[in-house]
């Protein structure tokens, strides 16, 4: 008993030590500083354009659980980057990795503590930012339905965060360099943003996007609350994303299917949506969230793995 007090003890002194780390980084608390402006402008910028038409905003009662964070992939993205780019890297080239590990932690102790930290850091920021969007929301469109999912989201939020959490500290412990977990990630993640809605739209091969980190390729339930006049219904994306998207959409509409489009280009330069395929919404669930469980367990094996394995020069 007394041996299973100490294990607790010593590992959650590793876990409080990264909190402080996270909770001083100016790029944290930048990124957080980001997000709350993003989520801001998410809300106040149909009032301003509302205001200059002339036009009363619409009360819109979904606004809430159709819009979770209000930051977008690339918001996700950064608070994977700035929470673990230098975890584990920043112990290396500060020098700090040699007098953590005289300590009597193991590095699986210390790599397990480092990556609740980066949960529970990530886990309070996003609960406070779906608390602001709830009441802004409430605020700005009037009452809100669904409310009760809004835990849902949260969690789908923070798994897919976690794709990137896991892939920048794998690329940070090979590499021993937060600036190349930072700047590998951010090039993986550009190629990405650039290339999905190419491929998505233009290629008959859009299939291969539900197998990548990222947006995925989108498609529609058709019908039910289209986005815009030219949108055939709300759009679904099967990316890894988007789990938190998909994990409503199905608790809303669990028998729905979403059709798939690509562009085909006829004679005179015309342009048309054709439907290429249609598939189950909990196909595409459940797709989403298989993909990125096995990219979050395949990344940080290999970053415990390359930790485990690393030469410490004193």
């Amino acid at each position: 008993m007394k041996r299973n007090l100490g294990w607790k003890t010593r590992f959650w002194a590793v876990v409080k030590y990264e909190l402080l780390w996270n909770i001083r980084k100016k790029k944290f608390l930048g990124v957080i500083v980001v997000a709350f402006a993003l989520a801001t402008l998410s809300l106040a910028l149909p009032v301003l354009l509302s205001n200059m038409i002339g036009q009363p905003l619409e009360q819109n009662p979904d606004y809430v659980i159709s819009t979770g964070a209000g930051i977008g992939g690339l918001g996700i993205f950064l608070f994977a980057v700035v929470i673990v780019m230098n975890s584990i890297s920043g112990e290396f080239e500060s020098g700090t990795i040699v007098p953590l590990l005289t300590k009597p932690v193991s590095r699986t102790m210390v790599f397990l503590g480092k990556l609740l930290a980066a949960f529970i850091t990530l886990l309070s920021a996003y609960a406070i930012l779906f608390i602001y969007m709830a009441v802004g929301g409430t605020i700005v469109y009037g009452p809100q339905n669904n409310l009760h999912l809004l835990p849902l989201s949260l969690l789908g939020t923070v798994v897919s965060t976690f794709v990137w959490i896991a892939i920048v500290l794998a690329i940070g412990t090979i590499s021993k360099s937060s600036l190349i977990a930072a700047l590998g990630t951010f090039g993986i993640f550009i190629a990405l943003t650039i290339s999905s809605p190419i491929i998505s739209i233009f290629t008959d091969q859009a299939w291969i996007l539900n197998y990548v980190p990222g947006s995925g390729m989108t498609g529609y339930i058709k019908g039910i609350n289209p986005q815009t006049p030219y949108t055939p219904g709300i759009a679904v994306s099967t990316g890894t994303d988007n789990i938190a998207a998909n994990l409503i959409n199905y608790a809303l509409y669990p028998t729905s299917n979403v059709t798939f489009f690509n562009i085909s280009a006829f004679m005179g330069q015309s342009q048309q949506m054709v439907e290429t395929y249609t598939e189950p919404l909990s196909i595409v669930l459940v797709r989403s969230v298989l993909v990125a469980l096995a990219y979050i367990i395949t990344f940080l094996s290999i970053s415990w793995y390359s930790f485990k394995q690393a030469q410490i020069s004193e």
